[in-house]
């Protein structure tokens, strides 16, 4: 079998959440026997990605590659004659959209095709702020680019029962090709690599602010109030954003961004607890990361929270500013319990390991075969 796989993320945005994912379904393909997986990307000229990726003889600018403009001229221009000539059995497209466009009935049968849809909330959530025009228009492109990729594909991999749940009563002629792939989450690797960070003595960690839907604002003014109140029992907060998601945040507030794979582990490893106040999320793989490194989580009830938080973790209500005071107060007094102990949380956190995913991919793939 050849695999054509969707590498722009890991091209675009190599630290992000989505890049991570792109990058273990890499692996868990290439460790299936008789399976051959080729990365399909847009890259500059003198990008390193060009040496072992299936590349548009044009270039492609790395900050721009979700623009309308570029992703048509790759999915539309370069992608449908592509795969034909790499004769590829299954392409996988990696960013909630991105399958081919105007392909004929013949191409389209040659091929089968997977749609990795990690969220809905590109339509179902208000993003981050911008142009009431822009972000009319991105609605509405996303909207389609969404529904001819569910559309098209044999089959579609979401990470969660919440994100199937919503697709299917968004779109219920998907129903029968939905497939549940969880996140991979490398715990050994989370747990050994590091890289020194200027870490407060005492800190709690919020990972997440690009979009409004992970509620941060809400939480820093929560939780300035518990520190007001509990001076010396509540600890520093750090942020894993770009203060400008953050407007007005209060001082104390440490904002830190553009950091490494190994640094983050490194704001996981030494944190007192992670928090995440999001709303709505289709995995909520901070929550997983810290567990994989032994940190305590505290997390919002519902969306996909409620499937990848660890038994016994403190919950709490993304709404209720007095219950999260409370919860701040006993937390901090409390500092962890029996459901917080290091070695309970990584074993707890391996169901989402490498194995476990290269193991679902194989089950997926052969599905298709």
């Amino acid at each position: 079998m050849k695999v054509g796989l969707d590498f722009r993320a890991v091209t675009a945005a190599p630290q992000s959440g989505v890049a991570r994912q792109v990058l273990a379904l890499y692996e868990g393909i290439r460790q299936r026997h008789d399976t051959q997986v080729l990365p399909f990307t847009a890259a500059p000229f003198d990008h390193p990605h060009r040496a072992k990726a299936v590349c548009p003889s044009f270039a492609g600018p790395v900050t721009g590659l979700h623009r309308p403009t570029e992703r048509w001229r790759f999915e539309r221009h370069f992608l449908p004659e592509a795969i034909g000539v790499h004769d590829i059995d299954v392409y996988v497209a990696t960013v909630n959209m991105g399958l081919p466009m105007g392909l004929s009935a013949a191409q389209r049968r040659r091929t089968r095709w997977v749609l990795q849809l990690h969220d809905l909330f590109q339509i179902t959530q208000r993003q981050r702020p911008t142009a009431a025009w822009r972000a009319a228009a991105y609605r509405v492109i996303d909207r389609f680019s969404i529904r001819h990729a569910v559309g098209m594909a044999d089959a579609v991999w979401v990470p969660s029962d919440h994100t199937a749940r919503t697709l299917i009563a968004l779109l219920p002629q998907a129903s029968e090709r939905v497939r549940i792939l969880p996140n991979a989450v490398p715990v050994d690797a989370w747990r050994c690599v590091q890289q020194d960070v200027f870490a407060p003595p005492r800190y709690w960690l919020v990972v997440g602010t690009r979009e409004p839907r992970k509620n941060v604002r809400w939480f820093v003014a929560v939780w300035a109030q518990a520190r007001e109140r509990w001076p010396e029992l509540i600890p520093s907060l750090v942020v894993v954003g770009h203060p400008d998601d953050v407007p007005g945040a209060p001082d104390g507030v440490r904002f830190v961004h553009g950091i490494t794979d190994a640094q983050l582990a490194s704001w996981y490893r030494q944190a007192e607890r992670l928090w995440h106040p999001s709303v709505a999320e289709g995995f909520g793989l901070p929550v997983v990361e810290a567990a994989a490194c032994g940190t305590p989580v505290a997390t919002a009830w519902g969306s996909a929270l409620d499937e990848v938080t660890p038994p016994g973790s403190p919950r709490f209500d993304p709404q209720d500013t007095a219950a999260l005071l409370d919860l701040m107060h006993q937390v901090a007094a409390q500092r962890s319990g029996p459901a917080d102990a290091p070695e309970r949380l990584v074993q707890w956190a391996r169901r989402f390991d490498l194995p476990a995913h290269a193991q679902r991919v194989d089950e997926l793939l052969g599905e298709l075969a």
